[in-house]
Formats: structure tokens, sequence, C-alpha cells
């Protein structure tokens, strides 16, 4: 006896052979996923912290504090008022003057933060100190530097060793972790991230009673500064165009933050800082 298939049943059998195929290369796809997630897990913040203190011992080395106990506890006091309006204010958050003629400022996971001595020789008053704090505060805020360990030149050397040191808390993941974290300092930060602190940045600062063009008004001072000078070379290679940083951010703030102008922009304290104790080390006109 001839067995009649139902042709319904044969359309059936021929539409499900593909789809199971499909479906096991889904199936393929979903453990490849998995494994891409394991290695982009993120750290605690108590692995971040460790993290940070290790990338900033290293950075110290090359440019220690400068040693003037008044002078640190000052951005230490202006730091830690930043910190506290932003949305991380349970780190623990430390801020320090390096003692080098460069003009820069960078921060390391977990609430390490380094601004230049010859950066803060070119600020005019504490808001301007205030709005770059914020900006290096965003950028702990939002784990830039991790994140950027994580993909481009750097995937391969720290992606696997964050993940793996949130599991084993090993030595040597440790050490390629710090090593990567490190470099990032030579290459910089996505533009993007810089692009973002410094919106986020003038916010950070109004929320915290100052000037949010504090910020601004450093990227102008950044902007006029010869690229050849010595002293913003390794700004310049790191940081976007100071110039279209003034732009966007300014085109971002559009006016919302006028409310939030001071009628003061603290100066006599930082003018008093500066002159009593950093111009010990250089002398330097304050304008």
């Amino acid at each position: 006896m001839k067995i009649r298939i139902p042709v319904v049943l044969l359309l059936a059998v021929s539409l499900l052979a593909p789809m199971a195929h499909a479906l096991k290369l889904d199936f393929d796809k979903l453990k490849d996923v998995k494994e891409k997630l394991k290695v982009l897990k993120e750290p605690s913040d108590a692995d971040e912290i460790e993290i940070g203190k290790g990338v900033a011992a290293n950075l110290l080395g090359a440019a220690p504090p400068v040693n003037d106990a008044k002078l640190q506890a000052y951005v230490n006091r202006v730091g830690q008022w930043i910190a506290m309006h932003s949305d991380r204010p349970d780190l623990p958050w430390h801020f320090a003057v390096v003692d080098t003629d460069g003009v820069n400022a960078f921060a390391t996971p977990g609430g390490y933060i380094f601004i230049t001595r010859g950066m803060l020789l070119r600020m005019r008053d504490e808001a301007e100190l205030a709005g770059v704090l914020a900006h290096e505060v965003t950028h702990v805020v939002e784990k830039h530097a991790l994140k950027t360990m994580r993909k481009g030149a750097f995937a391969g050397l720290a992606g696997d060793a964050l993940s793996n040191y949130a599991e084993k808390k090993g030595k040597e993941e440790f050490n390629k972790i710090v090593s990567a974290g490190t470099e990032i300092y030579a290459r910089g930060l996505d533009k993007e991230d810089e692009f973002a602190a410094d919106r986020a940045g003038v916010v950070i600062a109004a929320r915290a009673g100052y000037d949010p063009y504090g910020l601004p008004s450093v990227l102008q001072t950044l902007a006029s500064i010869n690229p050849q000078d010595d002293a913003v070379s390794l700004m310049f290679k790191t940081h976007p165009d100071s110039g279209k940083r003034l732009e966007l951010v300014s085109s971002s703030m559009n006016g919302r933050l006028d409310q939030f102008i001071s009628n003061s922009r603290v100066e006599t304290r930082f003018s008093y800082v500066i002159k009593s104790h950093i111009s010990i080390y250089k002398p330097v006109k304050i304008n």
C-alpha cells in the first residue's frame, strides 16, 4: 500500500529543516555572545579602586605630588565638594597636584584625580579649578578608562585580564590591567568620552555652586596656547582640539545653565593659595 504524505506536511518539513539549521546557528551565536559577556564582566567597585590605585602609583612615579600640604589640602577640599555632587559620591576620592610644568589633568579608575602644577598656574580662579576637576570626576563616574581598556588596541591586553581579575584576583592579570591603564594616559581616551566629560563637568560644577563657565574658560585659555609649546604637547596629543571642545560644550550649554552663574568667581581663596604656595616653586603672574 502506498502511503500518501499530505502536501501540507511536506511543506512543513521543508520549512522546518532550514529553520532548525538557522536555530542551531543562533544557539552558536548565543554561545559566542555569552563568552564575550564573560570577558566584559564589570569589576566590582573594590576591584576598580585597587586598579586605579595601581595606575595612580605608576603615574606618580613619573611625576610626584607638589610638596606642599596646604596646597594639596585646598585642591582636595574643592575636589571632594565636586565629587559629592556627582553620581558616585561614596567612592574614596583622592585629589593631588603633581609637580610638573606640563599642562594636564587626568583621572584613574576608582577616584584618583591629578592636576599638574603647570595647569593650575594657568588658571584664574576656583571656578576654573572646579570645572577641570568636575571633568575628571566624570571620567571616573562613567568608567571611561575601564571602557577604553576593553576596546581597540587595548582589548587583547586588558579585556580578558579585567574579567579574570574580577574572578581570580591574580597578580598577573592585575599587572596587565595596570600596564594598560597607564598606557591610556599616553594615548588618551576616546574623543567622545572627552566631549561627554566636558558636558557633564559643567553640570556637576553648577550643582556644586560654581560658575558653569569655569571649564569653558579653561578651554579658551588652552585654545590660545601654541600647540608647539612643550608644556601642552601631551595635553594636545591625548585630548581633542581645545577650540572644538569649547565650541561643543558652549553649544550644549546654550544659556541653559546661565541661572547658575555666580556673581563671585571665588578668586580670593584661589589667588591666596596660588600666590602663597605654588608660586614658591615657580613665580607666575596671575591675570
